[in-house]
């Protein structure tokens, strides 16, 4: 475990991700929709964050505890297509995938399915930078690269 203080408190980090693929059920509720109970556009950049959130747990972490050690992500980029509406009170699967971690960013992938036929519905990605507390563009930490991929700071000895 990594441990990282804050002002306060220490926070203990994983050494390293190893999770980079998580799939959840998302079950669209009534205010999510239009007249029709079509899930509305704007609620997919919310379902996707709720994908990250769940990837970030299965690898131990949780943004209150990066936040408290002074490491915060904000979205620079976001892109949905969509591709068949979703609707009122379907299960839908939420997979997201973290594609690639540089020394400011991440980057999702993110594939919503029909759960009872394989529809696909939406398709996406993101780019969040990393910043302090100050808002300042930031290195992201060690631990935050995937077992799979080491940071440049490994591979130069820096």
């Amino acid at each position: 475990m990594l441990r990282l203080m804050d002002r306060d408190a220490e926070v203990k980090f994983p050494e390293r991700t190893t999770v980079h693929s998580r799939t959840i059920t998302i079950i669209p509720r009534y205010s999510e929709t239009d007249q029709g109970q079509v899930v509305h556009h704007s609620v997919f950049a919310v379902y996707f964050e709720m994908g990250r959130t769940e990837l970030l747990r299965a690898n131990g972490l949780a943004y209150k505890d990066l936040e408290a050690a002074g490491v915060f992500f904000v979205i620079a980029e976001l892109h949905i297509k969509y591709r068949k509406p979703a609707y009122y009170d379907e299960q839908l699967e939420l997979e997201t995938t973290c594609s690639n971690v540089t020394a400011s960013k991440v980057e999702h992938t993110y594939r919503m399915t029909r759960k009872s036929d394989g529809t696909v519905i939406a398709e996406g990605s993101s780019v969040l930078a990393c910043i302090n507390d100050e808002g300042k563009v930031r290195r992201i930490p060690e631990f935050m690269y995937p077992d799979s991929q080491k940071s440049n700071t490994e591979h130069n000895g820096s």
